[in-house]
């Protein structure tokens, strides 16, 4: 059983900057797919980033493509999520997800999809106009 813990949330003016970190620990797989979620109230959950292997594999959305960086640090079972360029419309409440994947092809078919068993408790960003 792995547990996911979010950290790095907090609040922040239009145009500022911020990193969540999304640390894993417990009996977890040395491969993981791990993505970043984000959900706003009164909308749905929005994947918005993913990474496989170090990178290998990383995947955005169009609303967060140029100006959030996903990274991993394998040796920290630690995926860092680097958002800059803030807008009020990114406020949400973000939680990291994690699931096993053995091979760069399993990572393509689990992070589109969406389905992950490891889910952190997730992380508030406020961004102010």
């Amino acid at each position: 059983q792995a547990l996911l813990v979010e950290s790095g949330g907090g609040s922040v003016p239009a145009g500022g900057s911020l990193r969540l970190s999304c640390v894993a620990s417990g009996s977890t797989s040395d491969s993981l797919c791990v993505s970043w979620f984000r959900q706003a109230p009164g909308k749905q959950r929005e994947g918005i980033a993913a990474i496989y292997d170090g990178g290998r594999v990383t995947r955005y959305a169009d609303s967060v493509k140029g100006r959030f960086n996903i990274s991993q640090d394998k040796d920290a079972k630690a995926v860092y999520l680097q958002m800059n360029s803030l807008q009020p419309e990114d406020t949400a409440t973000y939680t990291c997800a994690a699931e096993p994947c053995m091979s760069q092809i399993q990572a393509l078919t689990v992070i589109p999809g969406g389905k992950y068993t490891y889910w952190g408790q997730g992380t508030q960003v406020t961004v102010s106009t």
